[in-house]
């Protein structure tokens, strides 16, 4: 594979990432809210927003070993391996979120949240600003 095609790469695999978090957590979930009861969007959220974490994760993992195989710069493996790592705690945590939210166990509920909604962010911003920085 031509080495240029490989080096650009995981700065388009960047700008996917922040396009898809900006995409469902700016414009679907917000949307989905606003048109419809919580009870009827949470069903959805459930199915969308762990096919998000999942697709920012291989996107995050592939550009890893794009970097590793290509002789990346520290900062973009930096960012690649913090992307792969907080998607696969979000996706992780799942689950538990979801239960909590069934039980009725909203501290729970809330931290967890907390905890994905925090780390996205982290994600997001470090996918934005990568790119300045080599």
């Amino acid at each position: 594979m031509d080495s240029n095609i490989l080096a650009i790469t995981p700065v388009f695999f960047s700008g996917i990432i922040v396009g898809m978090i900006f995409f469902h957590a700016g414009i679907i979930a917000p949307s989905l809210f606003k048109t419809i009861s919580s009870a009827e969007a949470g069903p959805f959220l459930r199915v969308i927003f762990p096919k998000l974490f999942m697709l920012v994760l291989i996107l995050g993992a592939t550009s890893t070993l794009i970097l590793f195989a290509s002789g990346g710069s520290m900062v973009a493996k930096m960012v690649s391996i913090i992307t792969t790592a907080f998607m696969f705690i979000c996706y992780s945590i799942i689950p538990a979120t979801n239960a909590a939210k069934d039980t009725g166990n909203e501290s729970t509920f809330n931290r967890l949240h907390r905890i994905s909604v925090v780390f996205t962010v982290i994600v997001l911003l470090l996918n934005i600003l990568w790119v300045f920085l080599i």
